[in-house]
């Protein structure tokens, strides 16, 4: 009996713990259950924040490029623009550097406001030019020829204002740029080196008996004593001999050309700004001794030239007024471009001053002419 008493309270007991145990595994369950379901909602709770962080993150990038694009779109700037004489190539130069920035979204009118003084060959008065400029604030200076730019950059340095030059031809020489053509500052530009050896190679080709080629240079000009000791040192090789004439001022011109003249076969000139503007001078007193006189670019083989191995100081212009627009647009700093040259010379030909002068132009030279001109313009 007892031992049957004994048998049923054990197994009463069995039955009590098997119980707790179901219980307890079901509670177990169900909480596990619980937790994975908050898991998966916080999962999909963050998933969707991440999806809407990553989609806003996308977002920013665009919305700054179109902020930046409004912003320049909206900006406005001020050129000072200075010429250091009154003459064909730099005219065209002026005229190429606004097309130029035109061409890469800043125009004149629009966003663009100019201001223009001409020095008329006169030192003195560049400086004072480049002095107005700076007081004026403008964003940029351009410099279009050697002195311009140099009274430019001497006024320029002391506010880390930008000066783009253009027709400067030995930038090294005046300073403008170190020897390995980086600027020296906050200045670069566009360089109208002459093409000496095919200048000499081109009057050889047409005045093949000629000794002695005449140059008249300013003893100012670092660029033209540049020039002249490159004539000298290659005109040998084609059978020729320089004479060089120097002047100070264009009062000088005339006499220079009496002289110089007289002692010479041809003459050529170098784009010398003071020489270059009174060119008509020269040009005049040579026809009458029936000198041939070679020019140095397109407008000085207009006016009477005979011929020339020259530039299109548009094209340089162009070129120089997409640096300008760099620079303003922040795109780069004068400082991080160094001076450019174009290096590809034309031929040029005035058939009216070679029937004057009772020559005839090869025809290698005239059948790939960038331009012939049938008349001498004023």
């Amino acid at each position: 009996m007892k031992k049957t008493i004994a048998m049923l309270l054990t197994a009463a007991v069995s039955a009590s713990l098997l119980a707790g145990c179901g219980s307890s595994s079901q509670s177990s369950s169900q909480s596990s259950s619980q937790n994975t379901t908050t898991a998966q909602a916080g999962a999909e709770t963050n998933s969707a924040a991440d999806t809407q962080s990553g989609n806003s993150a996308k977002e920013t990038p665009e919305s700054s490029s179109e902020a930046a694009d409004k912003a320049e779109s909206n900006a406005s700037y001020t050129i000072g623009i200075g010429q250091f004489a009154e003459h064909g190539s730099l005219d065209n130069c002026r005229e190429g550097f606004l097309a130029g920035l035109a061409e890469s979204g800043i125009q004149e009118g629009k966003n663009l406001t100019i201001l223009y003084e001409n020095s008329q060959a006169d030192g003195g008065t560049a400086s004072q030019i480049a002095t107005n400029f700076a007081g004026k604030e403008v964003d940029l200076m351009c410099g279009i020829a050697t002195p311009m730019a140099q009274a430019e950059y001497g006024v320029a340095k002391k506010s880390s204002t930008p000066v783009i030059f253009t027709a400067v031809t030995d930038p090294v020489a005046a300073e403008l740029a170190n020897a390995d053509g980086t600027p020296v500052g906050e200045i670069t530009g566009t360089s109208d080196k002459l093409p000496v050896e095919q200048q000499l190679k081109m009057i050889r080709a047409i005045l093949p008996d000629a000794k002695k080629i005449g140059i008249m240079y300013t003893t100012s000009e670092v660029n033209s004593e540049s020039a002249i000791a490159e004539y000298k040192e290659l005109a040998p090789n084609y059978g020729f001999e320089i004479v060089d004439t120097g002047v100070s001022s264009s009062a000088d011109i005339s006499l220079a050309a009496d002289t110089l003249i007289n002692k010479v076969d041809c003459i050529t000139n170098l784009t010398d700004n003071t020489v270059v503007a009174s060119l008509p001078v020269i040009l005049d007193k040579a026809a009458a001794k029936n000198i041939p006189v070679f020019g140095s670019e397109i407008e000085q083989v207009k006016i009477g030239c005979l011929a020339a191995m020259g530039l299109d100081y548009i094209e340089l212009g162009k070129q120089t007024g997409k640096m300008a627009a760099q620079v303003l647009k922040g795109e780069k700093k004068a400082s991080e471009l160094n001076y450019e040259t174009i290096k590809e010379a034309a031929f040029y030909g005035n058939t009216k001053v070679a029937e004057n002068l009772g020559i005839t132009l090869p025809e290698d030279l005239t059948t790939g002419a960038a331009e012939l001109f049938s008349e001498i313009t004023q």
